[in-house]
């Protein structure tokens, strides 16, 4: 079986971090015995407009942990107001870059939006699949101009669209989706190693408002004697190095930026617990990659995927959003009782090895090609 991948966010030369899920799950539908090539929708930005990703010194091809990598280029309007058409500008270039590489039997979009849509556009007479990470029916269809009508017309001319967590899966149907399947990402499963000598606590994520990394920092402030260490960049950056100030817990708060997949794992595996109280979580890879590692998870109720990794088994702790001293409760009562944060990263691990493995997976990514090819 031969599948193009198509993909608006994957890793690439200035930003190793990005869509590292899509790359994760298309190496682990190469391991269970699919032909992968992956095409990523490079948009090229002006940076006189303020953008801040271009493809200056990204080679048109590569070869990213041995999958065949070809980055599709193309040009768009503004994202502001142009987003769901974004795939008419990028169905040219995708269709001249497949059909260089062609024979396919199947084509899996990360996304509807622009990917499965560009596909479409494309006219790459493909069975279609579409992956839905939270993005097209948590934001696209409700914020973005015309958002609802391209993600509902591409969900329906899917044959397979796959959800990566069940509450996720019920939005995908409301919004057009006919054929689903629920497929969880997955983390692997290290070697347990050693913890912090003093307490602390870790974050992994972009550093955007939804994912709440300002109430970790005013539950900090109810928790003496512990460290947090916040692993990721963006936006809000600026905003909490200056919150933690006015809560006086600077000092005790290491800001260490956006590190490459591998540091990032070996950093935040050094922590007691993970916290990330986010919001809009469809799923959050993070949290799993914490649990296989022991870790016990804070996430919160009521979200896509914290609810779902909670419902598969123990080792991920619901609170309630945006309760900064129901958070710190939790944190402090989970650090002062080792007995219980030992037994709940036991079953953190139990919990991924069942249920949320990289080979499990691609096993069933596999599974779901077999059946939209039939």
């Amino acid at each position: 079986m031969r599948v193009a991948v198509l993909a608006e966010f994957y890793p690439r030369q200035d930003d190793p971090v990005l869509g590292v899920w899509a790359h994760r799950q298309a190496l682990a539908t190469r391991d269970a015995g699919a032909e992968i090539v992956v095409f990523v929708l490079q948009r090229v930005i002006d940076r006189r407009n303020g953008f801040l990703h271009s493809a200056v010194g990204q080679p048109r091809r590569t070869t990213l942990d041995g999958l065949d990598v070809r980055y599709v280029r193309y040009a768009s309007p503004p994202r502001r107001w142009s987003y769901a058409d974004w795939a008419r500008w990028a169905a040219p270039a995708l269709r001249r870059a497949v059909a260089r590489a062609e024979p396919f039997d199947l084509v899996h979009a990360h996304n509807a939006v622009p990917a499965g849509a560009a596909a479409l556009r494309a006219s790459l007479d493909l069975p279609l699949v579409v992956s839905v990470h939270g993005g097209d029916v948590l934001w696209t269809s409700s914020h973005v101009p015309r958002g609802a009508e391209v993600v509902a017309t591409t969900f329906s001319a899917a044959r397979l669209v796959l959800a990566n967590s069940a509450g996720i899966e019920r939005l995908a149907r409301a919004q057009g989706a006919r054929d689903t399947r629920v497929v969880h990402l997955g983390s692997d499963l290290p070697a347990i190693g050693a913890r912090s000598r003093e307490p602390l606590i870790a974050s992994v994520g972009h550093l955007v408002a939804r994912k709440r990394h300002a109430d970790v920092l005013r539950a900090l402030a109810g928790v003496p004697a512990v460290r947090y260490l916040v692993i990721g960049d963006g936006p809000e950056r600026a905003a909490l190095i200056e919150l933690a100030g006015e809560l006086g817990v600077g000092e005790r708060v290491e800001f260490a930026g956006q590190l490459d997949p591998q540091a990032a794992l070996a950093r935040s595996r050094e922590a007691w617990l993970f916290v990330l109280p986010s919001t809009e979580e469809a799923l959050g890879v993070a949290y799993l990659e914490a649990m296989a590692a022991g870790i016990p998870a804070i996430g919160c109720a009521g979200e896509p995927g914290p609810e779902e990794i909670a419902a598969a088994g123990a080792g991920m702790v619901l609170v309630s959003p945006g309760e900064p001293d129901e958070l710190a409760g939790v944190i402090a009562g989970l650090l002062a009782n080792e007995g219980r944060r030992a037994e709940l990263g036991r079953a953190a691990r139990a919990n991924v090895e069942r249920s949320f493995s990289w080979t499990r997976c691609g096993e069933q990514t596999i599974a779901a090609y077999d059946e939209a090819i039939r």
